[in-house]
């Protein structure tokens, strides 16, 4: 891709930014930090995008973008795929005709989460690719080789983004925007559409099919990358690890992932050969050391403390070290809030008056457990 201009910006940004440049016809979402920017900068950037009233319904309206033809961009939080969960597996089967790319912002230490789950699973269980930015630059290159991809195979694509890469910023060189002609048309087709099991059945063996394609494509993607060091130490990483690696362990080979699923086996089964110690540095769940051993890969993981919370440069200088002592407290941060002008703050000054047990299922209504602002209390009258 041949680079222009310079800007510095937010993974976020990035991504906003390349869907732009693509001709993306509709971006939709519910908004979760730390995804939330994406839509309001496509939207501040001239693209076309709206909030949905939740992630179920932006998949939906998304699917029904890509099966017109048109390029669609769904953003979500982490938690979100759960909730879209039901459209997720089914569009597998029913593959795309324009491109779609759905950002699953993961929350490694839940800086804003009410888990950790790890998305990645998702994409092997669905059979769907996924894809694995560093940092903004990354953002914005695999953004546009999503929708690529996406209507190369005819199939979504997941662009899995963390926090750390949400929101760091860093200088990004963008390419040309894309010229599209197309108009989006629907054409309708029930064999392809409708998942009864008299047509699900062959189209599960479509989607099979393409990922042994996809996988042949991963083997040989430069996104896959070896970066030559010592034959001491090899480190298989993906995400931003890689630039947490890469400072804390200048000496190491690595072997970058920047496709997680279908992954590019072949490729890291020679690496691993050739070096004495190959270690997995991952945030989150065990997802690359379970794959790589179930492939016969032998390979050495992190110890099920560094499970919890975001890597860092010494939290993976540790792990090299095989060094499991008790690690210090992290400093604590800034306690979370409603954000100023929120109705919900009337709302909940009123439940707790009445000690009412509240149940939500959004973020903000976790909030409620906290006290509520003296102020709300003492600017009004309430009375029911």
């Amino acid at each position: 891709m041949e680079h222009k201009e310079r800007q510095l910006l937010s993974g976020n940004e990035a991504v906003a930014l390349a869907a732009v440049h693509m001709g993306v016809t509709l971006g939709t979402g519910y908004p979760g930090t730390p995804s939330t920017e994406i839509l309001e900068r496509f939207s501040h950037i001239g693209g076309k995008a709206q909030w949905a009233p939740n992630e179920k319904v932006a998949l939906e309206v998304g699917v029904g973008v890509a099966w017109a033809d048109g390029r669609a961009l769904v953003t979500m939080k982490h938690v979100g795929v759960n909730v879209a969960a039901d459209p997720f597996f089914t569009m597998a089967y029913t593959g795309v005709r324009g491109g779609l790319v759905l950002v699953s912002a993961d929350d490694p230490g839940m800086a804003s989460s009410q888990n950790e789950q790890d998305n990645r699973r998702y994409a092997k269980a669905a059979g769907l690719m996924m894809l694995e930015p560093a940092d903004a630059q990354e953002a914005y290159d695999m953004t546009r080789l999503g929708f690529e991809l996406s209507e190369q195979y005819g199939l979504p694509v997941i662009l899995r983004m963390t926090t750390r890469v949400c929101h760091s910023k860093a200088i990004v060189r963008e390419g040309e925007a894309e010229a599209r002609e197309k108009v989006p048309h629907f054409v309708r087709d029930a064999t392809r559409y409708v998942m009864v099991p008299a047509y699900a059945r062959p189209a599960h063996r479509r989607l099979r099919e393409k990922l042994k394609k996809i996988a042949e494509w991963s083997e040989a993607a430069e996104i896959n990358r070896t970066v030559d060091g010592g034959k001491a130490l090899g480190i298989v990483t993906s995400g931003v690890c890689y630039l947490h690696v890469r400072e804390a362990v200048p000496e190491a080979s690595v072997f970058k992932i920047g496709m997680s699923y279908p992954l590019p086996v072949e490729k890291i089964r020679e690496f691993a050969k050739g070096v004495e110690r190959c270690l997995v540095i991952e945030e989150g769940d065990p997802f690359l050391v379970e794959s790589l051993r179930t492939e016969g890969i032998e390979c050495e993981g992190k110890d099920e403390m560094y499970r919890f919370g975001e890597l860092n440069v010494t939290r993976i200088q540790r792990i090299v070290a095989r060094d499991n002592s008790p690690e210090a407290p992290p400093a604590k941060g800034k306690p979370p809030q409603l954000c100023q002008g929120c109705p919900h703050r009337m709302a909940f000054s009123v439940l707790k008056k009445y000690d009412c047990i509240i149940e939500g299922d959004i973020g903000c209504y976790t909030l409620s457990v906290l006290p509520p602002p003296p102020l709300v209390m003492a600017r009004y009258s309430l009375s029911i």
